[in-house]
């Protein structure tokens, strides 16, 4: 009973630990027109790996919140319901269902880096149907438009992010496991 109590203590230390690193890591940004490059989706890659995909879907929620209720912890440090609600707020509540589908793929095949990246492929393409419809919704825009400016400029700088995530994150996860610490999704 003690070691079950301890684990749930640790799981909602570290979801809170994982919140405030994406707080922490996604206000720096490179402006490349109205979308900015940041390291948040990288922290959301290696999220899964560290927390389960429940742990991280909650860490993402609680960043969202926090920046919903004020905190400048979106990108350009930016804050509150008109951001989720502007152009860019498809991108950011798109982070939910990213980290559920990269997290699934993690957990289904906890061996397969490969199929883990293909997993996160798909996420990040759900996470750019999100934003690029709420965009398109906000702005006006042509999905083609949108699509140039919101999607084909990140594609590789997302690969990038993904497959130091798949490098990175299997060998977290299992010091996590060998320390007994890493919670169960």
């Amino acid at each position: 009973m003690e070691t079950k109590k301890k684990s749930r203590i640790y799981a909602l230390a570290m979801t809170a630990v994982m919140a405030a690193v994406i707080a922490a890591v996604a206000p720096f940004s490179i402006p490349a027109g109205e979308i900015s490059f940041t390291l948040c989706t990288f922290v959301l890659y290696l999220a899964p790996y560290i927390l389960g995909w429940k742990g991280a879907a909650t860490a993402t929620l609680v960043y969202i919140l926090v920046g919903m209720v004020g905190m400048p912890v979106f990108s350009g440090f930016k804050a509150g319901l008109s951001v989720l609600a502007g152009p860019t707020g498809g991108y950011i509540l798109g982070y939910i269902p990213m980290v559920i589908l990269a997290g699934l793929a993690v957990k289904a095949f906890p061996k397969n880096r490969a199929i883990q990246l293909g997993g996160m492929i798909l996420a990040t393409a759900v996470l750019y149907t999100f934003g690029t419809a709420l965009f398109c919704f906000q702005t006006g825009a042509t999905v083609d438009k949108a699509l140039w400016v919101c999607v084909i400029p990140f594609i590789p700088f997302d690969l990038g992010k993904m497959a130091v995530a798949t490098a990175l994150g299997p060998v977290l996860r299992d010091r996590l496991m060998k320390a007994n610490i890493h919670p169960e999704d």
